[in-house]
């Protein structure tokens, strides 16, 4: 069973400064994210944010306009500084309040540090500008950039005592991260060509006639575009289906951050679903009423009690 921590010892005042930074970066930043944390008490909130805080900057490197050798350099550089939160290297007083706010989260939460060494990697392919053949490769990416941030969530949230399965616990958090990534990269799809990043699988976009690529506001000539969104949705419910058996393993509180977050990408899901070439013509989003809606669903569990009864159906 993963321990759940139920509270934390005295939080200094330089390290509630470095917990401060962490949570500006993830309110500013975390268009979706932070909707879901905000239902998290305080200790597993902050934790939270240090982990996206440590996300983001991962992240702004790759995508950022240096040179690959010094995108290198400086993942080189992040990766050391996780070596030092690991190896307890890092003091109250450091000058990086990222490295301060994750260090003290990990000392409070058994958070598998290694999914954020998964996070470089998958980083680093992106720099390396790696294209997937098939959806077995495509994995391994999400894995890496999305499944991690998933298991290392998990060790924040914790299980319930007693909860069943719950051994399977970081298989469906991991699920659940590759259900989110792939339903980004549909909804980044243009964006990402014109960066000239091309994620969907060549298998995929062969296809359905889609291998010309996405650069402009319609599809490829002859391509069956809404074919191969279509089937990417399918691909991203079942994986969603699939994750969505971790609700009735976490507390309330943690229940309702996931079922926030993975119901704002499935609220996505079916946008892009409904209009698959929206997708070309700009970025498709919520609006701020309707994630805070979901989020008042989440707390309400009536999405981990849904999964427990469809659970329960398919038990019996």
């Amino acid at each position: 069973m993963i321990r759940t921590v139920e509270s934390e010892p005295h939080v200094s005042a330089p390290v509630l400064a470095a917990y401060s930074y962490c949570e500006v970066v993830t309110g500013q930043q975390a268009r979706n994210f932070a909707y879901g944390i905000r239902l998290l008490p305080t200790s597993k909130r902050r934790a939270m944010s240090a982990l996206y805080a440590f996300s983001r900057r991962v992240d702004d490197i790759g995508d950022g306009a240096l040179a690959k050798e010094v995108k290198r350099e400086r993942l080189d550089d992040t990766r050391a500084m996780l070596a030092r939160v690991r190896d307890g290297g890092v003091e109250e007083d450091d000058t990086d309040p990222v490295a301060v706010a994750l260090a003290h989260a990990a000392d409070v939460f058994p958070i598998p540090l290694g999914g954020l060494d998964e996070l470089i990697d998958g980083v680093l392919m992106d720099v390396h500008g790696e294209t997937y053949e098939t959806w077995d490769d495509l994995k391994v990416y999400c894995r890496c950039v999305a499944g991690a941030i998933g298991r290392l969530s998990l060790g924040v949230f914790g299980t319930e005592p007693g909860a069943r399965g719950v051994e399977r616990a970081p298989e469906y958090a991991d699920t659940l991260g590759l259900a989110l990534q792939l339903t980004n990269i549909l909804r980044d799809v243009r964006e990402d060509a014109e960066g000239g990043r091309t994620y969907l699988p060549a298998d995929d976009l062969a296809k359905f006639g889609c291998s010309a690529g996405f650069r402009g506001p319609k599809p490829p000539e002859g391509a069956d575009f809404a074919g191969l969104v279509h089937f990417e949705v399918r691909r991203a419910r079942a994986l969603f289906a699939e994750g969505y058996r971790l609700l009735p393993m976490l507390d309330r509180r943690s229940g309702a951050c996931v079922a926030a977050m993975a119901g704002i990408y499935r609220r996505l899901l079916d946008r892009i679903e409904r209009d698959p070439e929206a997708v070309l013509r700009g970025r498709v989003s919520l609006p701020g009423r309707e994630k805070a809606y979901v989020a008042v669903r989440g707390l309400s569990g009536l999405d981990a009690r849904h999964v427990t009864r469809r659970t329960v159906r398919r038990r019996a």
